[in-house]
């Protein structure tokens, strides 16, 4: 017996060890040698692994960033979170140049505050905005607009984006904010853009995204781009065109004038960073009406920013209604002559109702039945 377990213990030891100088030699022979270069490059990456620099993480940057300086150069290499002061730090470390990167940050554009595009109907569903895109036209009139379910939150990871519960529309936090377009990937509308800034992080913006034409889009929400081109008018660069129904501002060529600003009647126009331009219109008032207008202040103060609700919507029929549909679309009637009918005499039931198929025992309670 003991010499049994003695061989079945020799054995098992054999073949441990056997397998043990097998997996050695193998990892000997196999083994990868890295760069440790790209581990302290990696280190001074931020480590989101937002994908902002068209690799999969911060590794992969990481050895990108290496074998482009065995070439010489970090070439147009950059990392949107870390900004220009990350890639100057790899460069330092790698001994090459990196080049001066643009400044880019998220814009969202739609300004459909609460205020400006007011809500006609209550999502019920599960708050995703690719859900509720794909299901429904949202909560407003306006099916171009912000929908307002976090998406974009969610996939910041820097906490620069947050939706404000005063107006329902999402904030850029542009202190934190690096352009990584991680937002601007989540949100199925396309609101989010990465667009091109000053040092400051300022820059020009038409806060809509409505194709719709001036009317329609007026309707869906009182700040909507109207495609009216007074801003192209009062520019001086040549930086806004109008497309679509739509303005847009090339971020190259605008001067940060606010002129356009000035001219939209919409005020879908602003420049981001700073605070929005109160534009005041002028009007000319006669002396004489003067002490009556001085009179209606307070009242014209109170109704000024009171939207009216939408019209109410006008259901039309494809084909003529059923004479049973007709009954029940009819609102209050007096039926009591259908109530009171025979039964006995088919043929007169038949002239006094007309119906065309026999009625649902919930219709026959609402005719009196």
């Amino acid at each position: 017996m003991i010499e049994v377990i003695l061989i079945t213990v020799s054995v098992l030891g054999t073949i441990g060890l056997i397998a043990a100088l097998v997996l050695f030699i193998t990892a000997k022979f196999f083994t990868v040698k890295e760069d440790p270069r790209i581990a302290q490059v990696n280190e001074l990456l931020p480590g989101a692994n937002c994908g902002g620099c068209g690799f999969p993480g911060c590794s992969g940057m990481a050895v990108a960033c290496v074998k482009a300086a065995d070439e010489g150069s970090l070439g147009d290499l950059k990392c949107p979170a870390g900004g220009n002061e990350c890639m100057q730090k790899i460069a330092a470390l790698l001994g090459v140049e990196a080049k001066e990167q643009a400044t880019r940050v998220a814009v969202v554009r739609c300004n459909g505050t609460c205020e400006n595009r007011p809500h006609v109907i209550k999502y019920d569903g599960a708050m995703n905005c690719r859900i509720a895109h794909s299901t429904c036209q949202g909560e407003t009139l306006c099916q171009y607009g912000c929908l307002g379910c976090g998406d974009c939150v969610n996939a910041c990871s820097f906490g620069a984006i947050k939706i404000n519960n005063e107006t329902g529309l999402p904030e850029v936090d542009y202190d934190k904010c690096g352009g990584c377009g991680s937002c601007a990937k989540s949100c199925p509308r396309n609101i989010i853009e990465i667009r091109l800034v000053d040092k400051d992080k300022t820059g020009m913006v038409v806060e809509c995204v409505n194709n719709d034409k001036g009317a329609a889009a007026k309707k869906a929400c009182s700040s909507a781009c109207i495609g009216c081109s007074k801003c192209v008018q009062v520019c001086g660069s040549d930086a806004i065109t109008v497309e679509n129904n739509l303005a847009y501002i090339d971020a190259e060529k605008c001067t940060l004038c606010r002129a356009c600003e000035e001219a939209c009647p919409s005020a879908s126009i602003r420049m981001i960073g700073q605070p929005r331009k109160t534009i005041i219109k002028k009007n000319n008032v006669a002396p004489a009406k003067k002490a009556e207008n001085d009179t209606n202040t307070a009242k014209e103060v109170k109704t000024t920013n009171i939207r009216p609700y939408p019209s109410p919507i006008k259901i039309s029929f494809d084909a003529p209604l059923l004479p049973s549909q007709q009954y029940m679309l009819a609102g209050v009637i007096d039926l009591t002559p259908l109530a009171q009918s025979t039964v006995s005499d088919n043929q007169s039931q038949s002239k006094a109702h007309n119906y065309d198929a026999p009625l649902l025992p919930s219709q026959q309670i609402l005719l009196g039945k």
